[in-house]
């Protein structure tokens, strides 16, 4: 079942799926649609019903005593040796890098490892771990996509993945912007505590969308895309946000 990669990470026709807290509460059609992308690509899904948070909250706040708690219930839930999949750039960052620092000097370091090197960010999996290099899906007219990778995608596979797929598809164009590697001004628990730096970042991303016009908002962070459109809504800027999986899913009737 597992097949030899270029990455010691697992790769198979059956996974684990961690939804996050953010399809949870606010993007149910991110799970929904990685569930279809994933089932159409031949792979059989599961789907631990005890999951929960992915502990990041806490341990950006510095509160890791809290987040080592969460992080030991992930690895429990999603124990095995199956890929982990997580439509989501920030937690899988925190699987796989957050919690090999604040476990470094735990006793249980070792279940907490190998959560961490099961983890696969989506698309990166598609892409590089399924080995799909293009998608065959269509827009129905001519689309303009800006793309926007966020920080926690940065220095891992992702980006280049997502663009890839992306640019595959039939009537897409992925158009560059402005500042395209400045955050967007969310980072999690950043955006509560200092609300007005935040936004005046994310409005300064927004600005440099916009300024190519696109049809689309795509990115491989619900939280980014939350934060991005909920301030163009609020300023009276039409901005559609959807997740990468939403448009392969979504073009593949094209």
């Amino acid at each position: 079942m597992t097949e030899a990669t270029a990455t010691t990470r697992p790769v198979g026709d059956r996974v684990l799926l961690m939804g996050t807290c953010l399809c949870d509460a606010f993007y149910d059609d991110v799970a929904r649609a990685t569930v279809e992308v994933l089932e159409h690509l031949g792979v059989t899904i599961e789907f631990p019903p005890d999951q929960t948070c992915c502990g990041q909250p806490a341990f950006n706040s510095g509160d890791w005593q809290a987040s080592r708690k969460v992080a030991r219930h992930c690895a429990s839930v999603f124990a095995g040796d199956l890929p982990i999949i997580v439509p989501s750039g920030s937690c899988a960052a925190m699987n796989s890098h957050g919690n090999t620092l604040q476990f470094e000097d735990q006793p249980d370091d070792p279940a907490i490892r190998s959560f961490a090197a099961r983890t696969w960010e989506l698309i990166d999996f598609i892409h590089h771990g399924l080995g799909i290099k293009t998608w065959p899906g269509a827009f129905a007219e001519p689309t303009r996509l800006a793309f926007h990778r966020s920080c926690h995608s940065r220095g891992t596979a992702t980006g280049a993945a997502a663009r890839t797929l992306l640019g595959s598809i039939r009537n897409a164009t992925v158009i560059p912007f402005g500042q395209s590697e400045q955050c967007c001004g969310f980072g999690g628990t950043f955006s509560v505590t200092f609300p007005h730096i935040s936004g005046r970042m994310g409005s300064l991303k927004l600005d440099h969308i916009l300024e190519i016009d696109p049809d689309l908002l795509v990115g491989v962070d619900m939280s980014c895309l939350m934060h991005l459109s909920g301030l163009a809504q609020v300023q009276g800027r039409p901005l559609k946000p959807l997740h990468v999986v939403q448009v392969l899913r979504d073009t593949l009737g094209g």
